[in-house]
């Protein structure tokens, strides 16, 4: 599906904001789990994540628009990262992987959206390597909940 610039924007944004969402909750759930790996894991996680939406402002303001500021509620719902304060209260290492895994489904489902679209060429690498990466992330806590 082709976009035009206006949507291209709006795109890119939807992606900014899922990765701040991730950066939030990777920290929060490196804040609250007890095991060293998992905290190393979810902080690095949490770096990656604002690394991404710093490329992805760029991209926004190369296109000639205005980087999202916050997200709607709604699109914090569809993003999947507003269970995990709920959860680390009290929450076992178990629950957070677990929330973290819901949260990274969401991602990964945001960036496969944007993949389906038409990405100009120098758009498409960025979002390309990024959903990789997020994929591994994503890979990665799936297999520690089922270890779990």
């Amino acid at each position: 599906m082709a976009v035009n610039r206006e949507e291209l924007i709006e795109y890119l944004n939807d992606l900014l904001e899922t990765c701040r969402d991730g950066e939030n909750g990777f920290q929060t759930a490196a804040e609250h789990v007890k095991d060293p790996e998992l905290k190393k894991f979810f902080s690095q996680s949490s770096d990656q994540r604002a690394q991404f939406a710093s490329e992805l402002q760029s991209e926004v303001r190369q296109l000639g628009g205005i980087p999202a500021k916050t997200g709607s509620v709604s699109a914090a719902f569809h993003r999947g990262w507003m269970n995990i304060k709920s959860i680390v209260m009290g929450g076992s290492d178990d629950a957070i992987v677990a929330e973290c895994e819901r949260g990274e489904d969401a991602a990964v489902e945001n960036y496969q959206r944007v993949l389906k679209l038409n990405l100009p060429p120098n758009v498409l690498p960025v979002v390309k390597h990024q959903f990789t990466e997020i994929k591994r992330s994503h890979d990665r806590i799936r297999d520690l909940e089922r270890a779990a």
